[in-house]
């Protein structure tokens, strides 16, 4: 890939509005990420996070505006450049989304029995190796019930990095987990990321893995129904004149002071 295409964000969103059944959630959405980075979106409940997920990932259409990955239209592509570009990204929902009745092996094959024309013995060698990439090496003929919810994340990662995606998006993906555990995920993350290049887009408000493994954040708000601040967790929290800013990222330091 030459220079000038890596100067081409990832993902760009202008001006998006987005809701449910005329019902506007956000409007007026701009930023972009950049390809390798790790970007956050957060905020309080109900400010339209994972709305704002489902429809870069394109679960829901935008009320209007406008999303590209890599430089090329997505909202208003034809059906067959929006099948191509899906296949550039992965998703991991916040349960995992595992189908129960299904091994972690034969989860993890899904999508390249969908979108590749790949042998039976290559997609199994394939799911098998994107396993052990999480740390599940040995699993794979476990079901998702017979795995503790940590596994189950990882196992959801390994059917999100199928296709060698170049961007990643997580929706929570810290919920339900225990502090130890959810550091480990932070670290997987990195680690995609570190080895393979990956854009990962992540849906959160856990300040810990924020402040842990976040390059840039946009902050969104319920009121304003849009962004109110970009940029690094740090900096925003210390330089930020807006209380809703300051507040939500100092929630840390305020948690560790004497009573």
């Amino acid at each position: 890939m030459n220079a000038d295409a890596n100067s081409i964000p990832a993902i760009e969103v202008e001006k998006l509005q987005a809701g449910y059944d005329g019902d506007v959630v956000l409007q007026e959405v701009t930023f972009s990420v950049r390809r390798g980075e790790v970007f956050f979106i957060i905020g309080g409940s109900g400010c339209g996070k994972s709305t704002l997920l489902r429809h870069l990932v394109g679960l829901n259409a935008p009320m209007a505006g406008t999303v590209k990955f890599f430089g090329q239209p997505f909202t208003h592509a034809a059906l067959a450049d929006r099948r191509a570009l899906l296949k550039t990204f992965g998703m991991l929902f916040q349960g995992g989304a595992l189908w129960s009745s299904l091994t972690l092996r034969e989860n993890v094959a899904l999508p390249l029995e969908e979108y590749t024309p790949l042998s039976a013995r290559e997609v199994n060698e394939i799911a098998t190796l994107k396993l052990a990439q999480v740390g599940l090496g040995g699993f794979e003929d476990y079901f998702p019930a017979e795995i503790s919810g940590g596994m189950r994340k990882r196992a959801g990662l390994a059917r999100a990095l199928a296709l060698d995606p170049e961007i990643v998006f997580f929706d929570e993906p810290s919920a339900g987990l225990d502090p130890v555990t959810s550091r480990k995920l932070d670290e997987l993350i990195l680690q995609v990321r570190d080895t393979f290049g990956t854009t990962i887009v992540i849906v959160s408000h856990e300040l810990d893995s924020i402040y842990s493994i976040a390059d840039r954040v946009i902050m969104l708000d319920r009121a304003e129904k849009g962004v109110i601040a970009e940029g690094t967790p740090r900096e925003l929290a210390a330089n930020s004149r807006d209380p809703r800013v300051s507040e939500f990222l100092r929630r840390l330091d305020m948690a560790a002071r004497p009573a």
